[in-house]
This record gives structure tokens, sequence and C-alpha cells, in this order.
């Protein structure tokens, strides 16, 4: 019997045009496609429409596009609000209807299960992404890195996949205070001639504006992130802050001298005010250090939190472990049903923070160390302490390999794994569904509407 004919995959090359139907919308926001077996990703695509496509760049197993004309277009495309939308790299879906973008999401976290587990998701209880009522305005913090350009100080996001930096004047996914303090504060540096950095031969002063601010309290916090310790004319670019800015909570600098993308460095000084600001959620209360980590949307963070309470599904008997605890947030809003609770996390700061936030809830016997998860979890076993619930909420990176089998070995009743990566997740999710659990419950929540990003909370059981 003559065996059948493999259909090889057809090369492609950079600049060629084809038509493209596209047919899902990928982790990045983008559109997917395939021509002749090939998978391209074209970013600004929607599913469901038909373009013209042009190769930007091939890769080894896929190749990127860009539309040159929409054939047909879908009817969930919209006209985007932001002026600087096709230039600047913090958006990806501005120009989706928001119902669109809901259903796309969860259909992203589809995709990573199908793609990375053999997990029947019509079994588990797949609900429907949370989305908000009102999708612009919602992000707490801005970093705007500072440059200069026909000699006039700017401030924004590098465009994507590069080094361009677009002067965003404001944002309408921000809070419209931090707009305020970037354009103030931008405005200062240059009319004070206090020198920007310069990236390329790494000399000035101003490297990027970061401002965060609380949603219920109002206090809001400037950190000027400094390439060196002297600021030219520091004192009197203060006191022009508090001018321009009253009641201004805090203003801070962070040195970081290093030739590096990452934001902050390791020296923090405060030069004004309170070292943190204060913020709530629901009945809670959180100190925020500059450099703490805390949900950039407070909105959609209680629906957040309430998920992970759900599939927790506490009694008030349960040993509860948050892991990657932040300033305790997660931990905190789980604890009116926890009868114990510890926390670990390998920033210092945050720690610290997380200890302050539990003692000033009452919640004195909240333990929390500084530390990895797969650290202290065996020492606690060591002594006779084990946890029945797990909360895990890791960078996208994911949970280390470590943590996996640490976990596997100390079997929690139930685990609850909060991601931004559904990739990540499914892969995770994978190898502890491999090792004795069972995946009951997702739930999408947007975080970050307008973007690619979705986060998921999930519920996995210990089988018995």
């Amino acid at each position: 019997m003559k065996k059948p004919t493999k259909i090889s995959k057809v090369k492609m090359h950079k600049g060629q045009q084809f038509p493209l139907t596209i047919k899902r919308m990928g982790i990045d926001g983008e559109g997917v496609g395939f021509y002749k077996r090939n998978v391209v990703f074209v970013p600004g695509a929607i599913p469901g429409e038909v373009i013209v496509c042009e190769v930007t760049k091939v890769h080894e197993k896929f190749a990127t596009g860009k539309i040159v004309k929409v054939r047909t277009p879908s009817p969930d495309r919209v006209e985007a609000p932001c002026p600087v939308y096709y230039e600047c790299g913090g958006c990806q879906l501005q120009h989706m209807s928001y119902e669109a973008q809901l259903r796309e999401k969860k259909d992203v976290v589809s995709q990573a299960f199908e793609r990375y587990t053999k997990i029947d998701l019509d079994k588990v209880s797949f609900k429907d992404t949370i989305g908000m009522d009102e999708p612009w305005r919602y992000r707490n913090k801005s970093q705007m890195q500072v440059g200069e350009r026909d000699g006039k100080v700017i401030a924004g996001l590098y465009s994507a996949n590069s080094h361009k930096l677009i002067d965003v004047p404001g944002c309408i996914v921000q809070h419209p205070k931090t707009d305020e303090v970037t354009q103030v504060v931008k405005k200062l540096v240059e009319d004070l001639r206090i020198p920007v950095y310069n990236e390329r031969n790494q000399e000035g002063v101003i490297r990027t504006i970061v401002t965060r601010i609380g949603f219920e309290t109002g206090e809001f916090q400037v950190v000027l992130v400094t390439a060196q310790e002297s600021i030219p004319k520091r004192d009197l670019l203060i006191e022009r802050i508090k001018e321009e800015l009253p009641g201004v909570t805090s203003i801070v600098q962070n040195v970081n001298d290093k030739k590096t993308s990452l934001i902050f460095g390791d020296k923090t000084e405060v030069l004004y005010g309170k070292e943190k600001i204060e913020e709530k959620l629901g009945d809670l209360s959180f100190d925020l250090s500059p450099r703490a980590f805390f949900q950039l949307n407070p909105i959609q963070t209680k629906k957040l939190y309430d998920a992970a309470k759900e599939a927790a599904e506490l009694t008030g008997k349960e040993k509860v472990v948050d892991a990657y605890c932040g300033v305790g947030t997660i931990g905190l809003w789980l604890s009116d049903g926890a009868a114990e609770l510890r926390g670990m996390d390998v920033i210092e700061d945050s720690i610290k923070d997380a200890k302050k936030n539990a003692k000033n809830h009452g919640y004195d016997d909240a333990v929390y160390v500084t530390g990895k998860a797969e650290t202290w979890l065996p020492k606690w076993e060591k002594v006779g302490w084990k946890p029945d619930v797990v909360v895990v909420d890791p960078p996208r990176t994911g949970l280390d390999r470590s943590l996996i089998e640490t976990l596997l070995r100390t079997k929690p009743k139930r685990i609850v794994y909060v991601s931004c990566n559904p990739s990540t997740l499914a892969k995770n999710v994978n190898d502890l569904t491999n090792g004795g659990y069972k995946l009951t419950s997702l739930q999408p929540v947007d975080m970050f509407p307008q973007t690619g990003q979705v986060e998921v909370v999930s519920q996995l059981v210990r089988r018995k």
C-alpha cells in the first residue's frame, strides 16, 4: 500500500503578500492565521477577518506579518480612541469591541490548555471572562520613560519591539492623576534643565517618572528613577513639585545606575513626605512602598480576589499559605475564612509591608517570611505544619519546578492558582494533574482591558 504523500510547508519570505483568514487571537493580542501550513501572527487583525498580509519576519516555526488591507472586516472592529494607539506599545486591542475582547481572552485560555494539556475543558467549570463596566482609566500606576526630542523633554512608552520612545501626553487606561503628575514633572525637568538619561551614551540623570495613586484614598506618590545619586537642582525640583502638585503624599528617588531594561535599582530614598502611600480594597487597607507589588487595577482586583476566595472554599478550619504574597493582599482577603495564614515573598520590603498590613487588620498570628515557598514549606513540614490550601500568584514565568515538586510532596487539599500567563498556567497545571491533582475550575478575569493580557483563577483539588 502506497504511503500518503506528506504535505510540507511552503517557505515564506519577508515582503511576501497573500490573503489570510484570521482564525483566533494570540496570547499577545495578535490575529492568528494559517498560510499553507505556516502559522502567521498579525498585530491588529481580528478573528473572522480576511486580510491581505505582508510578511515582516520569518521565524523557524512561524511568521509575523502586517495588515496591508482588510478585505472583510470583523463586526467587532472599532475605531481606536487613543491618538497614539498604533505607535505606542502599551495597548493591543483598542481596535476591538470590549465584548469581543472578553470572548477572545477566554479563547486564549482554551488555546493554552489545548496546546499544553490533554484536559477536556468541557468537564471543567470554565466560566466567561469577568469584565469591567467601564474599561478605561483603571491603572493606578504609571511608569513613563523619559527622553529628549528636538530639545524638548518627552515621557512615554516604547513602540512595540523597538527602542523608539513615543511621547504620551495622556493615556486613557491610566488614572487621570498619573497623567497629570507625569506631565507636570516632565515640564519641570525641562524648565530646570535637568539632564535626562540617554541610553545610547549612558549619560544624563532622569530615567523614568513613576506615579502610583490610591484609588480609594487619593494619596499619590512620585518616584524619580535616576541614573546617579545626585540630582541637579534637587531641592528646587522638590519644591516646584510640591507647588505644582499640592497634596502630593510622597516624593521618592530610586537610583538605577545599571545598563538594564529594568525600571528600578536597589537604592531608594524618600525626598519628601511618607515612604508609603495607603490604598484600600474593600474593608482592607494596605501600605505600599515604591517597589512593592500591588495589582494595577484595583476595581478588578476585588473581582479577582473574590474568584480566588470562591476557589479556596474555606470553612474557617483550613491552614492557608499565600505564596508570592507581595504585601499580603490575597491572603488577607481570604483570612476571614482561614484558621491560620502564612505567606512568603522573595522581596524583603514586601514582607515588611505584609507584616504591617496584617497587624493593622488584627491578624497578629499571621506569619510572613522572606524567601521562596519551596524553601519554607519543607521547613514547616519538618516541624509538623502542613497547609490545607496553597494560593499561588507567580510572575509570567509561572511556578518554579522545585515549587511544583514541593506541592506534590506536601499535598495540600486545594491549590488556587492565580495566573497572568495562560501558557505557563497550562504547563504547570499539566504537571500538577499528572502528579495527583484534578483541575476543577477556570475563571478568566480581565485585569487589563484594551491589552492582550488575561488573568485566570484556577482551582486544583487533590485526588483521594
